[in-house]
């Protein structure tokens, strides 16, 4: 028996890094998954890890930043599946620069992407949580929405949005047995991560009282926890997964 048994689950950004290993971890405890990225060929590697694991997945394209996209998305997944217990809210991008020196064009994507995505997918699929009367959230922060980091104020400022919109969602939700709650990742290897200068890498290890970065599995995890009936009395809450760099 697994922690996930007759679920299915929807996660945005699924095509690497957390993303898939939330994906598979989930999997592996039974969930079906929708599989979301913004090119659908993205997906083969994730969808053909899933569907190894025995579980059903569908692979859809989706712009997280769009309303039509993401409601569409939505539809199909109820459409194929008849449910949806599990959202995750994954989906991100980086385009980081030193403030003076950031274009508004690249503000205004970060922050379409990593806080409206979670607007737009919470709001599309809440909808069907309200009407059976159960369902799970986990929108994935960082711990620069927490304590901030140089030459990311558009990330930053995204991910700390992300953290209040889980607080409040969690407020408005939870007489209807719908919990909300966020993991904050620190610095893990990933292919947005590994983008970093190797001066900043250095930096940010030595600031990590476990002296490792972590990896998507650390993260896939905690998403697990709060996804299950293991964190059954908890919402509105926002778990670091960081190594000792916030506590």
């Amino acid at each position: 028996m697994g922690l996930l048994d007759n679920k299915t689950a929807l996660v945005t950004g699924a095509a690497r890094g957390i993303g898939r290993a939330v994906a598979e971890t989930l999997a592996r405890e039974g969930a079906d998954l929708v599989l979301c990225d913004l090119n659908k060929e993205w997906l083969a590697d994730t969808d053909k890890a899933v569907s190894q694991l025995g579980r059903r997945t569908l692979c859809l394209a989706a712009d997280v930043s769009q309303a039509p996209s993401v409601q569409e998305t939505v539809d199909q997944a109820i459409g194929a599946f008849g449910r949806l217990d599990i959202l995750v809210n994954n989906a991100g991008i980086t385009k980081d620069n030193f403030l003076i020196r950031m274009s508004e064009a690249d503000w205004d994507a970060v922050l379409s992407v990593n806080l409206k995505g979670v607007y737009l997918f919470t709001k599309a699929t809440v909808k069907y949580m309200m009407k059976e009367r159960a369902g799970n959230i986990v929108n994935v922060a960082s711990i620069v929405g927490l304590i901030g980091n140089i030459g990311q104020c558009n990330y930053s400022a995204s991910k700390a949005g992300v953290i209040g919109f889980t607080k409040s969602a969690a407020k408005e939700f939870a007489s209807r047995n719908i919990r909300v709650n966020a993991v904050a990742p620190g610095f893990i290897e990933t292919k947005m991560t590994e983008k970093l200068p190797e001066e900043i890498r250095r930096k940010m290890l030595n600031a990590i009282p476990m002296g490792r970065f972590g990896s998507p599995q650390n993260v896939s995890n905690v998403v697990l926890f709060l996804a299950s009936d293991l964190s059954a009395y908890m919402t509105g809450q926002v778990l670091t997964v960081c190594g000792g760099m916030v506590m």
